[in-house]
């Protein structure tokens, strides 16, 4: 297990905070104070690939190492919040057919969060892994206002993923499948070039955000399309699979081929951060993702062209901020964390 910087020992009660991942576990410690007992990123081994038995004994090996790395005594852990890539249920229920880290026939219809409990012997509580760092954005940007305030997240990676707080708590849903954002389908007007194919999304939908603003819809739709309006582009050589990742660089070194794409990504968020201003009206929108993680000057870009293309009346744009998700690194174990001690604080599950 990687070691911390900056450790201190709880004053009180806590509980952990785990960020189950297709490579790497982070773990963190929350005490009942509010105060995280590491600054750093904190990782082992997830072993997802290895099946479930060894993916769950991981976890329980990234909570050891973070309870001896922070000098926490095992009886001071309240709970443990654990959070993992989608699809799942909103009790940490695999999806029936797998999912991206999970596409092992053993892990369809896997129950991680229970199984990680009954090994623990601590209540476990779940979130996906976009609704985790929807929290954590949420409560790291209003503090103490946290609780009074709501906030929507779209969170770019693979797909992309997102979250709705509302005072302070992820909305979950009756499936727990709200806060699904990248499948919310948005109007194409001011996004595509007049005779750029409808981008499909692998979920089936025709025109929802993800087949726009993901790497998957660089991959599959974006890229191909632009690459023909920029035959000699060097990407054109590339396998379009390496291509897709290559973008973000050239991204950050203002090429017109990849700010086309990244433009069209942004004005796809900016349509659904419009719609989610006339469902929810939050206090803020969050944006993290692959795209926090580039250069100063091109993030800043890309949100300012999110925010210039969501559309909100002149009340509302007083009233809401837009922001980069904070330690976006650690912002899944985080927001796991939150919500565990939101969930001993309230004695809910």
């Amino acid at each position: 297990m990687d070691q911390a910087e900056t450790v201190r020992t709880p004053s009180s009660w806590v509980v952990v905070g785990l960020d189950n991942g297709g490579t790497c576990n982070n773990a963190t410690v929350l005490d009942a104070t509010g105060q995280f007992l590491v600054t750093t990123l904190v990782e082992n081994p997830s072993r997802v690939l290895d099946g479930p038995e060894s993916a769950v004994e991981a976890l329980a090996e990234a909570f050891t190492g973070i309870l001896e790395l922070t000098s926490t005594p095992l009886s001071l852990v309240r709970a443990v919040g654990l959070d993992t890539p989608g699809p799942a249920s909103a009790h940490g229920v695999i999806s029936s057919k797998g999912a991206t880290n999970f596409n092992q026939v053993s892990w369809h219809g896997f129950d991680i969060r229970g199984a990680l409990e009954a090994r623990l012997g601590l209540p476990v509580i779940y979130n996906n892994d976009a609704n985790a760092a929807a929290l954590y954005a949420h409560h790291r940007h209003f503090g103490a206002a946290a609780l009074e305030t709501s906030s929507v997240a779209a969170i770019v990676g693979t797909g992309l993923g997102g979250g709705v707080v509302e005072n302070g708590k992820v909305i979950r849903g009756a499936a727990g499948m709200a806060g699904e954002l990248g499948h919310v389908q948005i109007p194409l007007h001011g996004v595509l070039e007049a005779d750029q194919p409808v981008p499909a999304c692998n979920c089936g939908f025709a025109g929802d955000v993800e087949s726009i603003a993901s790497l998957t819809g660089i991959k599959n739709n974006l890229l191909p399309y632009w690459l023909t309006r920029f035959p000699e582009h060097p990407l054109a050589a590339e396998p379009i699979e390496k291509a897709a990742k290559l973008l973000r660089g050239y991204g950050e070194k203002e090429d017109p081929l990849a700010m086309a794409i990244f433009g069209q990504q942004a004005r796809a968020i900016g349509k659904l951060f419009t719609i989610a201003a006339n469902f929810t009206d939050p206090a803020a929108y969050f944006l993290g993702g692959g795209v926090v993680e580039a250069a100063p000057h091109f993030r800043q870009w890309f949100l300012n062209t999110v925010r210039e293309n969501t559309q909100l009346r002149d009340e509302q744009a007083k009233a809401a901020a837009f922001a980069l998700v904070a330690d976006l690194d650690m912002a899944g174990a985080r927001g796991a964390a939150v919500a565990a001690l939101d969930a001993v604080s309230t004695g809910t599950r």
